[in-house]
């Protein structure tokens, strides 16, 4: 899914730096050197300075026991502060299965540091006294603890970075932000990275990545395992007609223990309106705890691993997981640690026990696309949501909230997401996806939804995928001509066929992926070519376009203009009409 362009000279500069006693401050994009010093009382830091008591922040998806934050505390004389709040499941509509998940990881992960020791202020949804915001809920402890400094780890989103950043002149209390040291690649690293570079191309930050961590690296001068970056070509099989035989063996399920049930029945009493489907306790699965996300790996590396690679755009009814791993939830909280799945995924190979297209496919997702789609939502700043590069302004249909539609693709896909929060990058990005992206639904919109509704939702992560490989809609301002995009090089936009190729869901739907027009035209095709047509202007001068806008040119006249006639029927008929 990642296509390389011509790489630029690299980069030589590295990050300014300047140093203060023992913090460090990183200099990096206006936008970020304003933000982390926009006052002496607030910075970055690498380590604390402070005397006196403190009060840590510990954020729902920073559940790292390795953190350096908590390395910097005296747990006999500071004070963590977790909190539950209302707050992060209304921003946006949060599936309830997200929200027990965040929940009950973080009761969990308290329960496990008060066992070594720290002091732990911790609030709970239902307490009585529960404002239900973070500042607020700060504010409380503020006056409660009269703490010297407030510390956390740098945040997964610039929503809650700039609320933090407000702490300092609220409280009168100095306020140190620390690295998060989760990923492999800092913000800094990355930055550096893309500074001057004309195009920012997954594949070479990934060929960077893997000389940098030496996976799947072999001899000297290294080189890749294999001779090969990559084996995304041979990674594209779809099950047939037949469908995968034998079934994919299911990813491990963890049963809910008193915690989460309790979680449960908290989220249900405070937050009965959340979207999605919880239909009895037992129908929740997903690791809350450090040993059951390594028990997870275990059964990914024995189980699914070797048939990952080939079929991991592979999609079939009522197989919602095929051979992916399910570990991104666990990996987004902070449970599990990229190096880790990496080099249990390498032993594998090293026993053979998988292929190297499997194991290469996925170090290629943990150490490439996840830390090259973080280090693009930091560097470009926080107006980078407000991108809409294709000019899209429609409704988001009201099936994405109720799965009620006669596409069977989608009545599949969005079932699924109801019943588990989840779906594999092949249902988010060709289905769900790419029908909020042909049919003209606004980027912002679109994005919101996959920020809620999928369990590993964290905005550092869903922003850039949904907004940049989804819709297509982050281009520069400024950008040269010819290039559309930043996260993609092309929009990801696919008629009914491709569907039909990569899955069983067309067999028995009512629409015909082969009609591009007429009652019985599947939406996907019909959308397809009208979004080419609406498009071509815009999109012409990318060369990734030409041989799409070669088909679109030998369509006759007449039967384009029936191609949009029917499309604005259909967003007339699902509710996507302009905003």
């Amino acid at each position: 899914m990642e296509e390389a362009a011509d790489p630029c000279e690299d980069c030589t500069a590295g990050p300014a730096i300047r140093r203060l006693t023992r913090v460090r401050i990183w200099n990096l994009s206006p936008i970020l050197r304003k933000l982390v010093s926009k006052t002496p009382k607030q910075r970055l830091a690498a380590t604390s300075t402070a005397t006196g008591p403190r009060l840590a922040v510990i954020f729902g998806d920073q559940l790292n026991d390795r953190a350096p934050l908590l390395a910097a505390l005296n747990p006999t004389t500071d004070t963590i502060l977790m909190m539950e709040v209302a707050e992060e499941s209304q921003h946006v509509p949060s599936h309830i299965q997200r929200t027990v998940l965040f929940l009950s990881a973080m009761r969990h992960f308290a329960a496990q540091l008060e066992a070594r020791g720290f002091q732990i202020r911790y609030i709970r949804l239902d307490d009585p006294s529960n404002t239900h915001s973070f500042t607020t809920e700060v504010a409380r402890a503020v006056a409660d603890l009269r703490p010297s400094e407030l510390l956390c780890t740098w945040p997964g989103e610039w929503r809650i970075l700039y609320e933090v950043r407000s702490w300092s002149k609220k409280f009168d209390v100095l306020v140190t932000v620390m690295p998060d040291e989760h990923f492999l690649t800092s913000v800094e690293e990355f930055a550096q990275w893309a500074d001057g570079r004309r195009g920012l191309t997954m594949e070479f930050f990934y060929r960077e990545q893997r000389k940098k961590t030496g996976y799947l690296m072999v001899g000297k001068p290294a080189r890749p395992e294999g001779d090969e970056w990559n084996f995304d070509a041979g990674n594209r099989k779809s099950f047939g007609r037949t469908g995968p035989k034998p079934p994919p063996p299911q990813p491990l399920r963890m049963p809910p223990d008193a915690v989460t049930r309790e979680v449960i029945r908290a989220v249900r009493n405070r937050l009965p309106n959340l979207p999605g489907r919880l239909d009895g306790d037992d129908a929740f699965g997903w690791s809350v705890t450090r040993e059951q996300a390594l028990a997870a790996i275990d059964d990914f590396i024995k189980n699914r691993l070797a048939n990952f690679g080939p079929y991991e755009d592979a999609m079939w009814t009522d197989t919602p997981f095929v051979y992916h791993a399910v570990l991104s939830p666990a990996l987004n909280l902070k449970l599990l640690n990229p190096r880790e799945c990496c080099e249990a995924a390498i032993g594998a190979y090293q026993r053979k026990q998988a292929p190297l297209q499997s194991v290469e496919a996925f170090i290629r997702q943990i150490i490439g696309w996840r830390e090259f789609i973080r280090g693009v939502y930091w560097l470009e700043g926080p107006d980078y949501a407000q991108r809409n590069g294709l000019d899209q302004h429609g409704k988001l249909p009201e099936f994405y909230w109720t799965g009620e539609t006669d596409m069977a693709c989608m009545r599949s896909s969005l079932g699924q997401i109801f019943d588990i929060a989840y779906g594999h990058h092949i249902q988010r990005l060709m289905i769900t996806g790419n029908f909020a992206l042909i049919s003209g639904v606004h980027p912002k919109t679109i994005s919101d939804w996959y920020l809620g509704m999928y369990a590993d939702g964290v905005d550092w992560v869903t922003l850039p995928n949904t907004l940049g490989m989804v819709m297509h809609a982050d281009r520069r301002p400024g950008s040269t001509k010819g290039v559309t995009g930043l996260v993609g090089t092309k929009p990801y936009a696919a008629s009914g066929k491709y569907i039909e190729r990569m899955s069983n869901y067309c067999k028995g739907c009512r629409y015909d992926p082969a009609q591009r027009t007429g009652p019985d035209a599947c939406p996907f095709t019909v959308f397809y070519w009208d979004f080419l047509i609406r498009n071509k202007d815009r999109l012409a001068a990318n060369n990734r376009m030409a041989m799409m806008f070669k088909n679109v040119d030998a369509i006759a006249p007449e039967a384009r203009v029936q191609i949009s006639i029917d499309a604005a029927l259909l967003r007339k008929r699902f509710g996507i009409e302009s905003q």
